[in-house]
């Protein structure tokens, strides 16, 4: 569960004073806050002998802290789950670039920073969810879609504000431009069914419901409704279905979770082991199996039967690295057009 910036500032593990450098410490401010990555850590530490002391909380609040502490910052690593932020975090000066043969042959270019201050280890696609009986998925094959008269009425979606649209609406502007992000993003806004509430699985629910009839989801959401044996998600399942946006086009928009050493890290050589961990081929079928990403390694395979289900699908071949760039201009757009 995510802690609040008092709890943050009051956790004594990461509150005393610097380890010696040598010592087999990791100290790691992480945006992932799934039951899953503890055995991804575990094993880190039983292969390692470097222990991991963990602060977890929403990636705002993580960097916000690390400005707040600057050169005092007792953290080695940043591990967050969004583009946009690392990028945000590198602008600010919090990483130190990272060399290793390691994770340059390992991670594609299109995953990581080419100055090596952050690396991707797994991505989701943005997908779009629909409701069976009441869309044809031929109506909501783009995201351009999403703002077609055709589909007034019919959008859920969580708050334009938040990291994963951000990023959706400046790929927008890489490809389009402002001028015309911004005519979607109002016209997204014209269809909306409500007014944007909850996290991706609510607007999924919302489809299922009848609620609206589609919605913008990250694809691990929708992969824990495909493995789940509760009577209720295999409702959700057998009412929807899941779509790869702009498969005749650009192709899918994808985010990832992503990490960096940080630039006043105690514990740099740690640091770098942990990169290099989660490269490796067991940590990335962690992130796939754990909470149903694709890992960026293109030499592992994994064997998920809900990824297996949503199937393979061309993805958006702007570099990840780009995102960041339109972040500013992208809540510009949500704010003028009212995606609250």
């Amino acid at each position: 569960m995510k802690k609040s910036l008092a709890a943050l500032a009051a956790a004594a593990a990461l509150a005393a004073p610097a380890f010696a450098a040598d010592e087999p410490v990791l100290n790691l401010y992480s945006a992932r806050h799934y039951q899953t990555d503890e055995a991804l850590y575990n094993n880190f530490t039983k292969a390692t002998g470097i222990k991991i002391n963990r602060i977890e909380a929403g990636d705002e609040q993580l960097v916000e802290r690390l400005k707040n502490e600057g050169t005092a910052s007792p953290a080695d690593v940043l591990l967050i789950v969004d583009a946009a932020r690392l990028w945000q975090a590198q602008q600010l000066g919090l990483f130190a670039p990272v060399k290793s043969k390691v994770l340059e042959d390992t991670i594609p270019v299109k995953y990581r920073d080419p100055a090596g201050n952050w690396f991707g280890f797994s991505y989701r696609a943005r997908v779009i969810v629909y409701n069976k009986a009441m869309v044809k998925p031929g109506d909501v094959a783009t995201y351009e879609s999403l703002a077609d008269p055709k589909n007034k009425g019919k959008v859920c979606t969580r708050s334009g504000s938040h990291p994963y649209n951000l990023s959706l609406i400046g790929t927008q502007i890489a490809h389009q431009g402002e001028a015309k992000a911004e005519a979607w993003a109002k016209g997204v806004v014209a269809n909306m069914a409500r007014a944007p509430k909850g996290g991706d699985t609510d607007q999924i629910k919302a489809v299922a419901a009848g609620e609206c009839g589609v919605a913008l989801a990250n694809s691990y959401y929708y992969a824990r409704l495909l493995r789940s044996a509760q009577p209720a998600d295999k409702e959700i399942v057998a009412k929807t279905a899941v779509i790869f946006p702009d498969q005749a086009t650009y192709g899918t928009h994808v985010n990832i979770s992503g990490a960096g050493m940080l630039k006043s890290a105690p514990h740099p050589d740690n640091a770098r082991k942990f990169l290099e961990y989660l490269a490796s081929p067991e940590a990335q079928r962690y992130f796939a199996d754990g909470n149903n990403e694709w890992p960026v390694s293109v030499s592992v395979k994994i064997s998920n039967p809900a990824l297996d289900a949503m199937g393979e699908f061309k993805i958006d071949p702007l570099p990840i690295a780009s995102y960041g760039k339109y972040t500013a201009e992208a809540q510009k757009i949500a704010d003028r057009v009212n995606w609250r």
